[in-house]
Formats: C-alpha cells, sequence, structure tokens
C-alpha cells in the first residue's frame, strides 16, 4: 500500500512540474493513509521525486521514515484535522494564482461553469509566512468551507478524496486565475482604449 502511495505522489508531483504550476524546490503533495500521511521530502524538487524522497508523520507529527518532510507539513496536518473527509492536499505554486493574489483580497471571482460546480468558491488567504502554525491556521480556516484556498503571495492549496481530484482541482483554480487575470487586462486595454478616444475628439 505504502508504495502504492509514494508511486501517486512521484506521478503528480512531476506533472505538476511539466505543467508549470510549479517550480525549482516549490510546492508540496501529500496523501493521508489512516493516522499516517505520505509528502514530499523537504528540499526536494518535485519533478525529480522519487520514492526515496517520500516522506512519512503521523498525525500527531512524529517522523517515520529516514528523510524529513517538507517545512509546509504542519498545513498539511492542520487541513486534515479540521477536514476528516480529505485524503489529499496539493500545495503548488502556480503563477496566475500568486499574480492575482496580489490584487484581491477576499476571493477570486469564478469566470466558468467548471469552476462554480467543482469549486464553488476561491478564498484569498491573507500572507502568512511560509511553513508556519499561523499559515496553517489561516488555510485551515478557508478549508473548512472551500476545497480551494490561494494564499496571498505564496500559491494555492486543494484539497479532495483522492491525489487526482486534489490535482485537477489545483489546475482548475490556476486555470480561473490565469481568466481572471486576462479578462482584467482586456478591461484596462478597453478602458484606456476608450479614454484615447475620447481625448482625440475632445482636440
Amino acid at each position: 500500500m505504502s508504495r502504492l502511495l509514494k508511486e501517486q505522489l512521484i506521478r503528480y508531483s512531476v506533472m505538476a512540474h511539466q505543467k508549470g504550476l510549479t517550480a525549482a524546490f516549490g510546492g508540496n503533495l501529500s496523501i493521508r493513509s489512516g493516522d499516517l500521511v505520505f509528502i514530499k521530502s523537504t528540499g526536494t524538487v518535485m519533478g525529480e521525486l522519487m520514492r526515496g524522497h517520500v516522506a512519512t508523520i503521523t498525525m500527531d507529527a512524529e517522523r517515520t521514515s529516514a528523510v524529513r518532510p517538507s517545512s509546509e507539513y504542519r498545513l498539511h496536518l492542520r487541513i486534515y484535522s479540521v477536514r476528516p473527509d480529505v485524503r489529499a492536499v496539493v500545495h503548488l505554486h502556480p503563477p496566475f494564482s500568486i499574480a492575482v493574489s496580489a490584487l484581491l483580497r477576499d476571493e477570486l471571482p469564478l469566470l466558468t461553469p467548471e469552476a462554480e460546480i467543482y469549486l464553488r468558491r476561491i478564498p484569498v488567504a491573507p500572507f502568512r509566512e511560509a511553513g508556519s502554525e499561523a499559515l496553517a491556521e489561516v488555510v485551515a480556516s478557508c478549508i473548512r468551507d472551500s476545497d480551494a484556498v490561494i494564499m496571498e503571495n505564496h500559491g494555492t492549496v486543494t484539497v479532495g478524496r483522492s491525489l487526482r481530484e486534489a490535482f485537477y482541482k489545483a489546475e482548475l483554480v490556476e486555470e480561473s486565475a490565469k481568466l481572471w487575470y486576462l479578462s482584467r487586462q482586456d478591461e484596462r486595454s478597453h478602458a484606456e482604449k476608450t479614454e484615447e478616444r475620447e481625448r482625440e475628439r475632445e482636440r
């Protein structure tokens, strides 16, 4: 069983890196199995993840593997504690989601039916230091009523009953962020062109 779970972590970690949803050492995925949590080890590049890079910890944060878990393990454990229905957590650093987090302070507007159906809402959590207990608390608070959250200047967190479900929700969050960002640029461009035409008429 543990080998299968590690293989799942490897597959989706590599996929996230290949799709540009995270870069360098950023991001971490986890799967819960009973009292045990499988999570990427600290300092590992997701695109190079292997079985030896998967750490295991208990829900009480006791390390049970030779490798140390990601510094974001508190975030994962806190989410599992407030959402007993969740079996997987995906934390990524997708560029459009991070960009819109600097522009929004409440929720990301949803522009597609898919986002409305599968995500319902995407709150934006205020900035807290990466790896801190404060970050774990503020994200867990958002996740109580949502399956996705954007962290200010940091990235995204999505959850699911499986790693596959949580991963594709993460893709949907980034698509939603990209669409909103692009639509906002179009609005600004249209407004600028309108102002320019008005100035020309005044001349």
